[in-house]
Parts: C-alpha cells; structure tokens; sequence
C-alpha cells in the first residue's frame, strides 16, 4: 500500500508448503499465516455456478452444489517443494484467481479442474502488493463457469459467509460462518498494506490460500488469503483455523484482475510515509521515506494528515485507502495540522516500490 502503518496486522497467509514458506511476522501475541498446504491430490469437478437471480439467501447446500465446480485445486512446484492452495474461475475461457504467496517462486503450476486430470497453468500476471495472481488454462473448448464478483462495498457486518477450497489437502471443503468486521487492514508479501479487507469466523486452514469466500447468494465476497494465529511461549506460529480468517475484498479484486488482463502489471499509488492513528483526528506521520514523493514535498514527522483533496481523514486506514484510490503520477492536495497550525500541501504521488523496506 502507500502509506505503512506500524500498527497494522501482519496475519500468517495461508500457507504450508515442503519446506515452511512463511509470510508476514508477529503483531502483538497473534502472526499472520498464509493458506498454502503442501501437496495432496484432490480433484473438483466442473459444473454451472449456481446464483439466486431475486436476491434471496441459498441454502449452505445450494451454494456449495452450485459453486463448488468452479473451485480450482492448485499445485505450484518451485526450488523450495511443492504446495497447494486453491482458486476459482472468473472467465469462461480459463481464467483462474489465486494468492500471489500460491504461486509465488514457482516454475511448474497445475490446475485440476473437474474429473480431467492437473493441466499446466501459466501465470498471467501477479501482484504482491494486493497478493493476488491470474493464472490461465486451456480449456480445451468447454466453455468453464465463472463465479461473481460480487460487491464488496456492501457487505456488512453479520452477513452469512461460506468458503471452499482444499484445507491440507481435503478437496472441495466448505466451511461456514458470518462477517466478523469490514475495512480491516493486512500486510502484502510486499510488505505494504491490504485495505478494506474482511474478517470471517469461516474455518480457514492451509490450502485455503486462494479460494473464494462467498455470500449467501454464491456470489464472491472476497478471496480468502490470511488467518490470524496465536504464537506459543517458544515464538513458534500455530498454523491452524483460530475463527479469525481475512479474505481480500472482492472490489479489489475485479479492479486486479482487470489490470492483470490487460498488462501483466498492476500500478499503485504511493506516499511514502509511515503513519499512525491520531485519535480519531487524523494520521500522524511517524517516518518519511528518504527521495520519497512526501519527503518531496516537505512533509515531516510528528505531521498530522487530516485531509486528502475533499476528504477528511480519520484514522491511518483511511488515508492508506484514499491515496490507493489514485494512480502513479496523480497530485493529491494533503490537508495537514502541525504546531505552526493548519496548512495545505500538494504531493505528486509515485510509483510504488517493489517492497516496503
């Protein structure tokens, strides 16, 4: 993201692979883990995406008999062993949505699909800083049901969720629960922020990394991609559901896949701050990146951002979201508060770096 906040959580992705490949770090007592398992064979099979066209709920059965054919069982194979996760299809002609940390470092990716046997996947494009990736298969001429993106700006607090996917290898799994919070915020494989993310009470474990978190009417919600996880008294990570998933915002990932498709890359805006929470006034700048487009413009530390154009900021969060809602080369009109008083300060946002440092 943007703007790095020092109070942001970093979930363990879901993921397990042959040799322990983790991503994220401690926040408090809770680490964040990424969903990939390593490799047991499962298989799906392919069938139409049921949806309710009135807008009415669907029985926990109806949206599992009608979503799960278009679930994707995923090995990727790279110098560090084998590991599997979990995506979906969002375009007839083979289009699969995963994790990036899925696929990440790998040479060899297979998609099994239905009762055909594991195809060859190649990647489309991928992006750390929202960790998610667009493989591509060949469909062989049969035309492959998406799922709906449904969205997400929507989604409210109590609502039914439902995930599917491949937990240690147990293919086409679905677990249960509801939304437990909106607008969280995690940390990328590149070390910068994931906004707007949503929290599920759904059991998600590793092999879950990639798959589809879905609302009552089988639409996609989210992609399931962190679990928070307690840490034991030695400083090791338990890598297991603990009722508290986070699943990366449909909104983002139609605005991704989109980008993915049409170049490979996906660009995002950055400040160059690290920022904390003001007391609900504000985000107050802790640090400034060094040649950064802030440092450029004179912000300084112990700043407090207020505003971005014709917004009023609140919180860290908000203000990450709103200059991840602008693009490279976009100047933005920062309303600051510092000792000297109130003042407006015009940024020239850049390129983000490949990690956060």
């Amino acid at each position: 993201m943007p703007v790095h906040r020092g109070a942001m959580r970093t979930p363990r992705t879901l993921l397990v692979v042959a040799l322990a490949s983790i991503l994220g770090g401690a926040a408090g007592t809770g680490v964040a883990i990424g969903l990939r398992d390593d490799g047991s064979t499962t298989t799906t099979t392919t069938a139409a995406a049921t949806t309710a066209s009135d807008g009415s709920s669907l029985s926990a059965r109806d949206i599992y008999r009608g979503a799960a054919d278009s679930v994707a069982y995923i090995t990727a194979r790279g110098m560090q062993g084998s590991a599997t996760g979990t995506g979906f299809v969002v375009d007839a002609d083979g289009l699969i949505v995963t994790d990036e940390h899925v696929v990440d470092g790998s040479s060899d990716i297979t998609v099994k699909l239905g009762d055909g046997k594991a195809q060859r996947a190649d990647v489309v494009g991928q992006d750390k800083s929202t960790d998610l990736a667009l493989l591509k298969i060949d469909a062989g001429g049969a035309k492959l049901t998406p799922l709906k993106l449904a969205d997400s700006s929507k989604v409210q607090i109590g609502d039914a969720t439902f995930a599917i996917g491949n937990p240690f290898g147990l293919e086409d799994t679905l677990t249960t629960g509801v939304v437990s919070a909106t607008e969280r915020q995690i940390s990328a494989p590149d070390g910068f922020s994931i906004n707007g993310v949503l929290q599920t009470d759904a059991a998600l474990n590793p092999g879950n990394s990639g798959g589809p978190l879905l609302n009552d009417r089988g639409e996609v919600i989210g992609v399931n991609s962190q679990i928070e996880s307690s840490s034991s008294a030695n400083g090791s990570s338990e890598g297991s559901n603990t009722g508290v998933g986070f699943a990366i915002p449909s909104n983002t990932v139609r605005k991704v896949i989109a980008a993915l498709q049409e170049g490979g890359e996906v660009s995002h805006a950055y400040l160059g701050v690290s920022t904390s929470d003001a007391g609900g006034s504000g985000a107050t700048v802790e640090s400034v990146s060094a040649g950064g487009p802030a440092a450029s413009a004179g912000l300084e530390t112990g700043t407090v951002i207020v505003g971005v154009d014709d917004m009023t900021v609140v919180s860290s969060d908000q203000l990450s979201s709103a200059v991840d809602g602008h693009q490279p080369g976009n100047v933005v009109k920062l309303k600051v508060r510092s000792d000297s008083g109130t003042d407006t300060v015009s940024v020239k946002l850049g390129e983000r770096p490949a990690s956060a440092g």
